[in-house]
């Protein structure tokens, strides 16, 4: 199948696979590049310098590759990469990356972007990940594989969400969510964990019931967040599950950690 609609404005630059359709009204710039099987529903605007992976369905008014919402973007014809058979739906906008922050946004594979959501400028969306409609990410946000976001979800910049993360709809996260976290509220806090996205996943009972008591211990028992998490690494040190989060919160560096709303991180202890 594929072509291209005779009312859409296709730069002859672009480099378009054979079986690619381009729908009605769709514009695409000199710089695109859709691989094999992408489908521009209708009234899609992909510029700048965009890769679409195989596979790949965007709906009407959606706008891919412009440039980002950046005071320091400084003009350089940075690049926005989307993965295969994703989803992407109408209304849906997602920046190129800025020269201070790699350059790149990057949505990896099978993700499925809802109506009206936005991913900022230098994001890294992982795979499976799924955006409801009118989530926002900010700049530099980082999501990994299996994250889930209800509705309306706004994510401060620099903020990352770990893997199989689920963010109810209308929070506002502004602190890193740890792999497996639930997150909830208007000013969100860890409300537990992802039980229902590791079912889905295929963890067994007995990795829930690791996870759940590892979420006490660091979230909800007193004392200084520091102690408790290195409670956390000698007793599961050779654990690869628990090590994922872990890993994640040593490795945040200096921004901020997403608590559960009863936790006690201690006197004067930032976690």
């Amino acid at each position: 199948m594929g072509g291209i609609d005779p009312t859409a404005r296709v730069s002859e630059a672009s480099k378009i696979a054979a079986d690619a359709e381009i729908g009605p009204f769709c514009v695409v710039g000199p710089d695109v590049e859709l691989g094999a099987g992408v489908r521009l529903v209708s009234h899609v605007s992909v510029t700048g310098v965009t890769s679409i992976g195989a596979g790949t369905v965007v709906y009407p008014f959606a706008s891919l590759g412009t440039p980002p919402q950046s005071v320091k973007y400084r003009g350089t014809p940075t690049r926005l990469t989307v993965g295969s058979k994703c989803d992407i739906r109408e209304g849906v906008t997602i920046n190129t990356g800025t020269e201070d922050g790699g350059g790149i946004t990057t949505i990896a594979d099978r993700c499925f972007l809802m109506a009206g959501a936005h991913v900022g400028h230098d994001c890294r969306v992982g795979n499976d990940v799924v955006l409801a409609n009118g989530t926002m990410l900010g700049g530099h946000v980082h999501v990994g594989d299996y994250a889930v976001f209800g509705g309306g979800v706004k994510v401060h910049q620099f903020v990352h969400i770990g893997e199989s993360a689920m963010v109810a709809g209308g929070a506002g996260v502004a602190a890193d969510v740890i792999p497996f976290g639930y997150a909830y509220g208007y000013r969100g806090h860890l409300a537990g964990l992802n039980i229902v996205g590791m079912k889905r996943r295929g963890f067994t009972r007995a990795d829930m019931q690791r996870m759940r008591q590892v979420y006490r211990d660091l979230f909800s028992n007193k004392g200084v967040f520091r102690e408790r998490l290195a409670e956390m690494i000698a007793q599961y040190a050779a654990d690869p599950l628990i090590g994922r989060i872990i890993s994640f919160v040593q490795g945040r560096g200096d921004r901020p950690l997403m608590m559960a709303a009863d936790s006690v991180p201690g006197e004067a202890d930032a976690p």
